[in-house]
């Protein structure tokens, strides 16, 4: 789906939360899924093994490390529509020409081939404002990044708030039922610090987690301020982490980068759920 980038992005500040089950209540008496797996009878998620292998087979060693990162986490059974944002500021351009920013955008899309069923990855790009919204996909992955970028011309500024609002309006109007898992790929902070902090804690009462992903060596005071926001005094439930990929992002594990990168969302899941957020 398109999303007009050129307008001014806003979260629907009136919108609720769905109530906690009262205690007593049926609701509250069913047993919780344990640590997000899917229920018995549900689909399951992800591409297998077998498709990923006949379609893009140089992301199948990222898959498997993708799967094995899943089950480590015992969140291996948790559908999820993943999205991608990355940062295209002046100081992101050397990690898009040695292809640190398509690297993460393999990586992303083989995460979501263990966690959707349809191989597909909405990326968002932003600066000053959203510069462009796209897709990777198994069938259209291999260079699209660089390719994407070089599209769409001046490198600005850092507003985060801008990009995460185009996430909330295409999960939103997509009618996912499945929650949302966003890797968002930034090198510092962002010009706006209070409006990117005021839509994380509004957008807590939808079910997105905000997976941050710093490259560089700065060292990261505002991602770290918004992974560390108390809930519920701030937002009504964690809906955030963060980790520091450092100077050299390509040379991390794939291994330990899908360990960092679901290190907190199991934890979100459960939250959610009691929070009502999730069903």
């Amino acid at each position: 789906m398109a999303i007009d980038y050129r307008k001014t992005y806003r979260i629907d500040y009136r919108k609720r939360p769905r109530e906690a089950a009262a205690p007593g209540s049926a609701a509250a008496a069913a047993p919780a899924p344990a640590s997000g797996l899917a229920s018995a009878g549900a689909p399951a998620p992800g591409v297998s093994l077998e498709k990923v292998a006949d379609r893009a087979p140089g992301l199948v060693s990222l898959f498997k490390a993708a799967s094995v990162s899943l089950v480590k986490n015992r969140i291996s059974g948790q559908r999820a529509a993943v999205y991608l944002v990355l940062d295209r500021s002046g100081s992101m351009r050397r990690y898009y020409r040695d292809g640190s920013v398509q690297h993460l955008a393999e990586q992303t899309l083989a995460l979501a081939a263990n966690l959707d069923d349809d191989g597909v990855v909405p990326v968002v790009f932003f600066s000053t404002e959203v510069d462009g919204v796209a897709e990777v996909g198994l069938d259209a992955y291999q260079g699209r990044i660089g390719a994407l970028h070089e599209s769409m011309g001046h490198m600005g500024r850092t507003n985060y708030h801008l990009a995460m609002q185009a996430v909330i309006d295409h999960y939103q109007a997509s009618g996912a039922a499945d929650p949302a898992f966003v890797v968002f790929q930034t090198d510092g902070s962002p010009s706006s610090r209070t409006a990117a902090e005021h839509v994380l804690c509004t957008a807590a009462r939808l079910p997105i987690f905000w997976q941050f992903v710093g490259f560089g060596d700065d060292e990261f005071r505002f991602l770290r301020r918004l992974d560390e926001l108390p809930a519920p005094q701030r937002r009504l439930v964690d809906n955030a982490g963060f980790f520091a990929a450092g100077d050299a992002p390509r040379s991390i594990p794939d291994a330990v980068l899908y360990d960092e990168l679901l290190a907190e969302y199991p934890q979100w899941l459960t939250a959610a759920r009691a929070a009502g957020v999730l069903a």
